[in-house]
Order: structure tokens, then sequence, then C-alpha cells
């Protein structure tokens, strides 16, 4: 009797002793479920070029879209030989837009003087949403790369942070005067120890990580020459922690990158960009029911090349779901050069 309740009393310390959040956590997500997510987000019609700059030798990347006032916006990436500048568009159809002018510039003696590509921060994730940006401290958030040496991509890139009172305004954007985060920094990984690319910026309501800000970004390191996704953590926007010890995303080879993080039901889906590992570039994603533990797409791909604006490389996503259609804007380079296209889940073009 006295061994019985011992092996009672030890079977309700192993299930009370865990944390509700862990033992409702599915780390895995189902394959059926994962054919269940390609189904919905998976957009077979090319719809074609919607933005590309009028000097056909500058090159147009990286849309984030987001909705203000019954219209829409998207911010873009301009290079013109000599660095990254950021630029904002806004469209009344997501199909039709129209450059309101630049965003973050070049600057002089700073550590991010020749390269100030941004990504708006704390787009509504919520599949099927209004995609709005929220305020934080009363102001506005856009991540971004950052570097002082001309060239494309050029010298060690880092993350920086810019704040604003205005979003859809072309006025300049206040940068602070230190990287977030740095190859150069005492608690970088071995991956991405080189330089860091894209970063995305959302709020997890859930707090999974114990932390109400998460970033993705990409990075390489100096024994890992290959582009992983990586994490970091926040509670206010401004100090950020490296979250675990390996990429969420990585294939060893190439390129994994650009994440954009979209909620669906219960499954949070990241669109990236893969590259080289296979040839050419093209677009994947990955789920996870905690935004930690991701389970890769192993089908066809969303977008890859097929067209000739797109026919060197389809990738860096942003898609999202609009009265009942899915539209899913990506880098195109091809015969137009480096532009922004789009591909749709019902025709489009007629």
């Amino acid at each position: 009797m006295k061994h019985f309740l011992v092996i009672i009393t030890l079977s309700m310390t192993v299930v009370f002793g865990c944390k509700p959040e862990d033992a409702q956590i599915k780390k895995d997500v189902p394959k059926e479920e994962m054919e269940r997510i390609f189904q919905e987000i998976k957009t077979p019609y090319k719809y074609g070029i919607v933005l590309q700059h009028p000097d056909s030798t500058k090159m147009v990347d990286s849309p984030t879209v987001f909705r203000e006032n019954d219209r829409w916006y998207m911010t873009y990436i301009v290079f013109d030989g000599h660095g990254y500048e950021t630029w904002i568009a806004e469209s009344e159809d997501l199909l039709t837009w129209e450059s309101k002018g630049k965003i973050l510039s070049f600057t002089e003696n700073t550590w991010d003087a020749t390269q100030k590509a941004g990504y708006v921060s704390l787009v509504n994730i919520n599949w099927g949403g209004d995609y709005s940006v929220e305020k934080y401290q009363n102001r506005y958030w856009m991540s971004y790369l950052g570097g002082n040496k001309a060239g494309y991509e050029a010298g060690t890139l880092k993350i920086g942070m810019a704040t604003s009172s205005t979003l859809i305004e072309s006025k300049e954007w206040t940068t602070n005067n230190s990287p977030l985060l740095s190859p150069e920094d005492d608690d970088v990984r071995w991956f991405e120890n080189a330089t860091i690319y894209k970063s995305l910026v959302i709020r997890d309501s859930s707090e999974h990580t114990g932390y109400p800000f998460v970033m993705y970004y990409n990075a390489k390191g100096d024994t890992a020459d290959y582009e992983s996704i990586a994490m970091a953590v926040s509670d206010d926007m401004q100090n950020w922690k490296r979250y675990g010890e390996n990429p969420v995303i990585t294939k060893g080879a190439g390129i994994s990158g650009d994440a954009q993080i979209a909620k669906i039901g219960e499954i949070y889906v990241m669109f990236y960009f893969g590259a080289f590992w296979k040839p050419g570039a093209f677009e994947r994603f990955a789920c996870s029911y905690d935004l930690i533990h991701w389970k890769d797409w192993e089908g066809e791909d969303l977008v890859a090349s097929s067209e000739p604006y797109d026919k060197q490389y389809a990738h860096k996503p942003w898609v999202i779901k609009w009265n009942g259609v899915v539209y899913h804007f990506y880098n195109a380079v091809g015969d137009s050069g480096r532009v922004i296209a789009l591909a749709t889940s019902e025709d489009l073009t007629d």
C-alpha cells in the first residue's frame, strides 16, 4: 500500500510539475496540417511587376506591406550602386502602386552611413486581419540593416532601429546611434559572427519565449558561410537578447532568409526564401505552434522562377490575405532588372 501511494504521488508530480504552456504546445506540426496550410497560402497565378524604379539601373527590393486609413502602403528598399535607402509607396487596390518618397536616407560619419534597409515592425500578423501597424510607446518602429561601407550589402552589416511619430508620410525616420545586434557582440553565435541581414519584429501576445517582442533575422558566420534564420527577443524594443543556441531555419548551405510571420488559426506560418541549396532562389514556408520550433515544408515552392521578369530569382516574400484573395509580393530578378512582383491565389489579370 505504501509503495502504491508513492507511485501515485510521483505520477502526479510529473503531470502537475509541467508548465501549462509546455503541456499544450505541440512541438511538431503534422503533415496533414502542413498540407492544409499550403492549400490556404498557395499563389499559382503570376500577376506581374507591381513596382519598379524609373531608372532601370537602380534595384528595388524587400517589400513590407501594411494598411492604414483604408489604404495600403509598402516600404521597400532601393540600391543605387552606393548602398541601400528605404522608400514608401501607396496603393488603393494592392495592384497599382505609387512611390511617395524616401524615409531612410544616407548619412555621414555614422555606423549606418551607406546602408539603411528598413522593415516596418509590429505589423498585425493575423491572417486575413487588418494588417495595421501597432504603435509602441507612442512611436512607430522599423528595424533596418545598416552599415557604412559602400556597395551591395558590403562590409559588416548590423541591425539598427528607427522610430517615427508618423507612419505613412515620406519623412525621415529617426535612427539611433548604435546597432541593436552586431556580429561583433560578445554573445554572438557561431552562425552569425560574420554579418547580419534582414530582420522582422513582431509582437507575440502569448509570450511563448517569455518576451512580448520577437525578432527573426538572417545572418552568416565566418565558419558558417551560408545564411540561416535566427531569433532574438526583447521587453522594450530597444534592448535585444539572442534566443537559442542554433538557427531556427537553416539548410547548412545557400540562403534561408527574409522571414515574414502570419498566424493562421493556432499555427504560425513563416514565409521565407531559399537560394542556392537547390538551383535559383524561391519562396518557401515553415509552420510552428510556438514561434520557436519550426516544421519545414517539404513540398513544392510557393513561388519560383517562371516568367521573364523573375527568370533569375523569385524571392523575399511578403504575403497577405485580403477579401478572400492571397497576395504574395516578392522580389523578382530577370529581364526587367530587380523589381517587386506579385503572385495571387486567383487570376487577377483579366
